[in-house]
Order: structure tokens, then sequence, then C-alpha cells
């Protein structure tokens, strides 16, 4: 006499209808991308000479309004540079900006040598020789025009960004300020899920809203085939018979102890 299933309700065959995984929240991804135009200048060493950060060390004067505006969240990889200060010596070089030759003290920034007076920023013209300098579109801007022209806004902290910008959501970030609102970790250029419109890595989204297939245990992701049987949901690659692992999607199944079964299987095991 073949065995019996668990329950009477158990025993009458199902079919399992398959659906797509559109329930889930849309995956997002961002883009890390550095602001437009910017280059980390190749800042050659002079062969002679000390490098000095000295003001002894320059004809030129820093200018009284050459502070900085408010600190900027922690960028990672900022690319705002600082020119060197190289003093007289043997070495003559050539100015980038007059292409004249410098006898004296000079500066070295973006890999060419620069007259201290002639290094100044093309918008406001003051000096740069003890300030940050940003190069945009082939021309170099001081840190606060860069700053006040040029630079995208953060979407959360609303401060212009000075280094590496996430673009996520039609927004631009810090890297510091687009993060994973359970853990914490900055999500860079990794998946993302939305829900209630924050940010989650996918690792902290499927162990909080995630469904998991009963068959693999994995999750189910966005786009991915699944169905509902037994009071589970599986991947419809992971709904076969417990036996001779044959794919029930769409075939008349039974179920022992909420293990799915062919009809073929479902009298012959005992589990």
């Amino acid at each position: 006499m073949p065995e019996s299933l668990d329950s009477p309700a158990s025993s009458r065959p199902g079919v399992a209808s398959l659906a797509t995984a559109a329930a889930f929240k849309p995956v997002g991804s961002t883009s890390i991308i550095k602001s437009p135009s910017w280059q980390r200048p190749n800042q050659a060493v002079p062969s002679t000479g000390r490098i000095s950060n000295s003001a002894t060390s320059s004809e030129a004067v820093a200018p009284a309004n050459s502070a900085l505006g408010q600190s900027q969240p922690s960028d990672q990889d900022t690319l705002v540079q600082r020119a060197e200060h190289i003093p007289a010596g043997k070495r003559t070089p050539m100015c980038a900006h007059c292409n004249q030759v410098i006898r004296g003290p000079f500066l070295v920034a973006l890999g060419k040598s620069w007259h201290p007076e002639e290094f100044n920023c093309a918008h406001c013209k003051n000096t740069m020789a003890y300030i940050g300098f940003v190069e945009e579109k082939g021309a170099l801007y001081c840190e606060l025009c860069y700053e006040k022209f040029f630079a995208p806004e953060c979407g959360r902290c609303q401060r212009k960004i000075l280094g590496e910008v996430i673009n996520a959501l039609k927004q631009t970030w810090h890297v510091s300020c687009f993060v994973c609102v359970a853990c914490g970790n900055p999500i860079r250029n990794n998946v993302f899920h939305l829900e209630d419109g924050e940010p989650y890595c996918e690792t902290d989204y499927y162990a909080l809203f995630g469904t998991i297939c009963h068959g693999c245990e994995f999750p189910i992701e966005a786009g991915d085939m699944f169905l509902e049987a037994l009071g589970y949901t599986w991947h419809d690659t992971c709904f076969v018979c417990s036996v001779c692992c044959e794919s029930l999607e769409g075939q008349t199944f039974f179920s022992k102890k909420d293990k799915p079964l062919c009809k073929k299987h479902a009298h012959s095991v005992n589990f």
C-alpha cells in the first residue's frame, strides 16, 4: 500500500504558476567620476634645489583673501593641488606662462615651472602660490573660484564637492555622503536598492527586506523568475522534485513534509 501524505489537503495535486520578481524595488547603480576636467598633475621634482613651503623661499606674497571657505566632508581622493616652491639654484627653467627663463625662486605645478608672480587664478587673478588650485578646461583656478563657479553640489550636505563625485538618483554626492542607511558604509560604485526612498547596500537590503528562496536559500533578486508553492517562495529553477530533481514548474506536484514531489514519487518515498 502506498504511503499516505502529510494531510488530506496535501494529497491533492497542485500546479505552481510562474511569476517575475517585479515586487522588488528597482536596483540602482552609481558611477564614480572625477569632477569634470580635474586632473592629477605630474609634479616634477627638480634635479637640484630644496623644496620649501616657507614664504621666504619665494618672491610672491599670499593675498589677504586667500582663506578657504567651510571645511569639506573628507574626500578620499581630492584633486586640489598645491604648487611646490623651489629656491634659486643652478637650474633656470622656462616659465609656462611667459615662456621666459626663470632666474630665481620658482614654482612647480602640473609638471611645469612658473614665475611665482605669474601663477595666478584665471578668474580672480590672485596668486595661487600658497593656496590650492584646480585645472578646468585648460585654465587654472584657485580653490575658492573653482568651488564657486564649477564644483557640483552634494545632494546630502549641500556643500561643494572638490574630490570624487558620486552620480546617483539624478544627483551628485560626496563619497562619504552617499551611504547605506543600515550599515553606514559608502556605497561608491556598488549596486544598491531603495526602500522608502533610502539607499541600502545589497547585503543589508536582502537581510532586511529580501525574499529568500526556500530551495537554495539565496535571495530572489529583481527580475528573477519565481513561484509560490507550499507556503514558500522558490526560484523557478529550484522548485523540483525532491527525489529525481525534475522541474515541477507548471506541472502537477505533491508534497510530503513540505518537500515537493512529482507524481511518480509522491507515494513511493518515505522522508
